[in-house]
């Protein structure tokens, strides 16, 4: 579905992304992980468009999307949760969803829109309630709702646990699986807690200062000796 192949990302003189290959079949939870700085949020972005790739090409089911204006690659069935979530604080939850539904199929709102609440019952109760007055967990919840309501094939996400108490960790991930299970939805994650990504993975990469050193399957990661070192005994 995605094929990433010798992509290199630069802000300005630094060099960010050094000669990136990877690739997401329909259907799969893959993730990334690896440090602060290692370059994973601008490889999301970098499949979004903006920064665009310097050298190397970017595919999505087939088409060369690596010089398409963002609006054009969301449109074409991508669509990211960023990190920081990012919603519009001064918007309802009503309102940050309808955004999010702006590229999707004309009259499939309402349906859309059911789904996400079902997903998320939280939003149900906040559906009227300025975004920017909830909490970290229910701004979460709404950035993952909104990316949905675009009604994407493949769906990028960025930290979506970071700095969310574990109660509502395990809820995110459980959509998740969800949406892969019921919806066979493609998802591509970047995400710093180690375990639970893998976990959750069919397959995984490894990024460290801008290139991929390791790949395999969720459980092949979880059980790799420098992986555990690295990434989930307190190793950097």
């Amino acid at each position: 579905m995605l094929k990433v192949s010798g992509v290199h990302t630069f802000y300005g003189a630094i060099e960010a992304l050094k000669g990136i290959d990877i690739e997401i079949g329909a259907g799969e939870i893959v993730s990334l992980i690896g440090a602060n700085g290692a370059g994973k949020s601008t490889l999301l972005m970098t499949i979004c468009g903006s920064p665009r790739a310097r050298q190397g090409r970017v595919f999505f089911e087939g088409e060369d999307i690596t010089d398409l204006p963002t609006h054009e690659i969301v449109r074409r069935g991508i669509a990211q949760s960023p990190e920081g979530r990012r919603i519009f604080p001064r918007m309802t939850v009503l309102e940050n969803l309808q955004m999010g539904s702006i590229v999707a199929q004309p009259g499939s709102f309402e349906r859309e829109l059911e789904r996400v609440l079902t997903l998320f019952p939280r939003l149900k109760e906040r559906i009227n309630q300025r975004a920017g007055t909830m909490s970290g967990g229910e701004q979460q919840m709404l950035a993952i709702g909104r990316a949905l309501m675009s009604q994407p094939r493949l769906l990028l996400l960025d930290e979506p646990s970071l700095g969310l108490a574990p109660l509502i960790v395990k809820q995110i991930f459980q959509v998740i699986q969800e949406i892969n299970r019921e919806q066979k939805m493609t998802v591509f994650m970047v995400e710093q807690n180690a375990f639970h990504a893998l976990k959750l993975a069919h397959r995984a990469y490894v990024m460290v200062t801008g290139k991929i050193t390791m790949t395999g399957t969720g459980a092949q990661l979880l059980a790799d000796p420098e992986v555990r070192a690295a990434y989930l005994e307190g190793g950097h």
